[in-house]
């Protein structure tokens, strides 16, 4: 199988945890190694790679493509300078801070012949996935309303400088956001309008923490909700539609066990408890039910999958640049929304 040689940008949390393990597992990657400015810890995980001094290293490498998992801030110009290499990209959300930016690094891909996927993991998550298959059966008849929650008890701020200080990527939007909004908009299509309620809730907080998205379209209303005061959590999914309703708790356990040190597997990996199943209550063949749905099962390594063969076979990237633009213009809407308290309709 040929190998794609893939190096991080970085090998803190994101490297670690969401890419490292499952480059490791595709036969189809070959991990050459991260750039890590202080602490050197890569090497205690995957002994044979290297860790690179600087971005000059990585861009100098024989790295065919490069995994932007930097600060949001910092994806632009990291990006930018990756595919002006001649190396394809995969850069993290936010893809970046402006739509302009957005647009300008999908210019370049295309002018340069190179792919440029984004970071949308959520997509492949186990309860994401039973929702969006409770839609492709049509279990509820005519969507009217959702309500999607990304929701957290942590009143305490991060200890990642980068997180906490008044810069362009910084905040709950730029966070949790794009994962809310980029579900909604593989769901759902773009929005006519948006209306936002952006708000700072932690004490001692400069960014924001707190977010209420609205998106309106001709036929149903989608909200997105993310915040750090939920002790006791909502549905992370609330489908109801002209035949049913779908309540389903988050419940991937992708995250916490990567975070463990497991490894990802083909088999069983992303399997949630039979406790996190959702519940439907709608009418089939004229039977009003109301059940439990076995969850589907998640796996982020079909990411990487649709990464490598949107390389080899010239296949579109699993997340395109264009649908990272989508959720930038959704979050530009919405920051234009909570200043002006009006909705903003899209253009």
């Amino acid at each position: 199988m040929q190998q794609i040689k893939t190096a991080l940008l970085s090998y803190g949390m994101s490297g670690k945890v969401f890419h490292a393990p499952f480059l490791d597992l595709h036969p189809g990657f070959k991990l050459l190694g991260s750039w890590e400015r202080s602490k050197k810890l890569i090497q205690e995980d995957y002994p044979t790679v290297t860790s690179f001094p600087s971005l000059e290293a990585v861009l100098k490498s024989d790295a065919e493509l490069i995994v932007v998992n930097t600060p949001v801030g910092t994806h632009f110009d990291y990006a930018k300078q990756v595919l002006l290499a001649g190396k394809h990209a995969l850069v993290e959300k936010a893809f970046t801070t402006t739509v302009a930016e957005a647009k300008e690094l999908t210019d370049l891909a295309k002018a340069k012949g190179l792919k440029l996927a984004v970071f949308q993991n959520r997509r492949w998550d186990s309860d994401f996935k039973t929702v969006q298959k409770i839609l492709v059966d049509n279990a509820l008849g005519e969507i009217v309303e959702a309500e999607f929650h990304f929701d957290r008890y942590n009143p305490l701020l991060s200890p990642k400088t980068h997180k906490e200080t008044a810069n362009a990527g910084a905040g709950i939007l730029k966070d949790l956001g794009p994962h809310l909004i980029d579900q909604a908009l593989c769901l759902f299509g773009m929005p006519k309008s948006v209306f936002a309620d952006i708000r700072i809730t932690r004490e001692h907080s400069i960014v924001d923490d707190y977010i209420d998205i609205l998106l309106f379209y001709s036929d149903k209303r989608v909200r997105l909700k993310a915040g750090f005061f939920v002790r006791e959590a909502n549905p992370s999914f609330v489908l109801h539609g002209k035949k049913g309703s779908f309540l389903k708790p988050r419940g991937d356990v992708q995250e916490d066990e990567l975070k463990l040190g497991k490894k990802p597997n083909l088999t069983s990996w992303g399997t949630e408890p039979k406790e996190k199943e959702g519940l439907l209550h709608t009418e089939i063949n004229g039977a009003i039910i109301r059940e439990k749905v076995p969850t589907l099962q998640g796996n982020y390594y079909a990411f990487f999958d649709g990464v490598y063969h949107s390389i080899l076979e010239n296949k579109p990237e699993p997340v395109t640049a264009q649908e990272g633009t989508n959720v930038m213009q959704i979050i530009e809407a919405a920051l234009e929304s909570n200043a002006q308290q009006k909705a903003i309709t899209i253009v």
